[in-house]
């Protein structure tokens, strides 16, 4: 068992090819996205001006702490698989499962999500796109040309990843540019050309407007998570790794920010609840009303869902990768490809599934959204817990980058995170409705059934959790020594 850990562990497997722009890139496409261009409106909308600003504030503030978790953890182990890694070396097999299935959730919902909104994006500049019609679901009707947009960019998107981490990062920079450049140039006209009275009103619906947009927003900061899971092919010394990943986060909550501003500022209330998409209609109104100005931005949310699709795919494939190798999931999913030595399999199996999703309409958006935003602060919830831990049994772990206070650092994301997740409770202002928690319990049924059929299988041919795993947690180390002492006096 020994040699074959070995040969799974061995870094060779992967190649360093990412540099600092290039990680920085994956991260920050993968987290502005394009939401920033469909659900600005619908922030507003529900939270009112100031209202949609502050929810982000207070997402950024979860994920500015959990940031600050996950560059001290990815220096200290800098192996793909990230939160996986973290979660077993402190909590074990249980913990390091529900962690990890959590993130995979969030992740693939992305994915899904993006193979939804590419067409709807092309839709707004061809409305004369849609042919073929099949069904209606949850009232949006669904065409042929809408599902093969989207399953064919899913399936090219797969190509490119499963030909390495290289020739992804090369189209992740190139659409970055394009995204900055467009909502840079929308910012500044609004602040030229806007006006502040149309940001009234401020708040709307109170604070249950604020907390339902919150409950949204660790989907769109998705993304900075990524860097760790595919921290084995970066070639960028440890303590740099942490400090780019905190600053992709302060760029995306400024960014996100900052347009919900712009938009507010071009547009009054009556506006925008008449409007289709938000951003791109702000920024038509701001260029003088010229049809051309909101086909630029949604150029700009189509290279966002592409960078954040891409990112995902990078980080979904490896973090499914390595709960395969953590013999957690059948081990069919860590298998690599012999010549761009990617895990193929695993970047297929996010490549079908994105595939699938525009099958189910548009609607599935709003879905994916909730239940992927639950997944990802499950999983940063974990994270947080096993930082607290490792800082308390492990202090000698080398971490290149260490953060100082990490008590208080690692309590307020515990209590941030575990707060956000009550959010969630089916009946709370902001909790699931039936179709998010179908979702998501299905995931759990999913997953449950995956982890006990595996380990069933393993222990089947006689391997206990210590070949299994190797390194088990601090704690149960510590309990399996006290009880030999114990027995050695007896």
């Amino acid at each position: 068992m020994k040699e074959t850990n070995k040969k799974i562990n061995n870094e060779e497997r992967y190649e360093k090819i990412l540099s600092e722009k290039d990680i920085f890139a994956i991260a920050f496409g993968a987290m502005i996205g394009w939401g920033w261009v469909i659900l600005a409106g619908y922030w507003i909308r529900g939270a009112g001006s100031i209202g949609a600003m502050i929810a982000f504030v207070i997402a950024g503030m979860m994920i500015i702490f959990e940031g600050l978790i996950f560059a001290e953890l990815t220096s200290a182990m800098p192996l793909n698989g990230g939160e996986q890694k973290f979660s077993m070396r402190a909590m074990g097999k249980n913990g390091s499962f529900v962690c990890t299935w959590g993130i995979i959730l969030s992740y693939i919902s992305v994915t899904a999500f993006e193979a939804c909104a590419l067409p709807s994006v092309l839709q707004y500049i061809f409305p004369g796109i849609l042919k073929g019609y099949m069904y209606t679901i949850a009232g949006f009707k669904v065409y042929a040309s809408w599902v093969a947009i989207g399953s064919i960019s899913a399936f090219i998107l797969m190509l490119i990843n499963i030909k390495g981490a290289g020739s992804a990062a090369k189209l992740q920079n190139f659409l970055t540019y394009v995204i900055a450049a467009i909502g840079i140039l929308l910012i500044a006209l609004a602040v030229i050309k806007g006006d502040t009275m149309n940001m009234h009103p401020f708040f709307e619906n109170g604070y249950k407007g604020v907390l339902s947009v919150a409950v949204m927003t660790p989907f769109m900061f998705l993304g900075f998570d990524v860097i760790p899971q595919a921290a084995e092919e970066i070639d960028v010394p440890l303590k740099r790794i942490g400090k780019i990943m905190i600053l992709s986060i302060l760029m995306a909550v400024i960014w996100y920010i900052a347009i919900i501003f712009a938009v507010s500022l071009a547009m009054n209330a009556n506006e925008i609840n008449s409007a289709n998409l938000v951003t791109a209609d702000a920024m038509k109104k701001l260029w003088n009303n010229k049809e051309i100005a909101a086909n630029i931005v949604i150029i700009g949310g189509a290279a966002g869902i592409l960078t954040s699709w891409n990112s995902f795919f990078i980080g979904g494939s490896r973090a499914i990768c390595a709960l395969s190798e953590a013999k957690l999931i059948p081990e069919i999913f860590s298998k690599h490809h012999k010549k761009f030595k990617t895990p193929y399999v695993s970047i297929l199996l996010v490549g079908t599934l994105s595939m699938i999703a525009p099958f189910f309409g548009k609607e599935m958006l709003t879905w994916l959204t909730n239940a992927g935003s639950f997944g990802a602060v499950v999983a940063y919830f974990c994270v947080a817990i096993s930082f607290i831990l490792l800082r308390k049994n492990e202090p000698e772990l080398e971490r290149p980058y260490k953060i100082k206070y990490p008590k208080l650092v690692g309590t307020m994301a515990v209590l941030l995170t575990g707060g956000m997740l009550i959010l969630y409770i089916p009946g709370m202002p902001s909790g699931f409705k039936i179709q998010e928690f179908t979702i998501v319990l299905g995931w759990i049924i999913l997953g449950a059934v995956s982890y006990y059929l595996s380990l069933r299988k393993w222990r089947k041919r006689g391997y206990t959790d210590e070949m299994l795993f190797g390194d088990i947690p601090y704690y149960q180390r510590k309990k399996k020594k006290e009880n030999k002492n114990s027995n050695e006096k007896r």
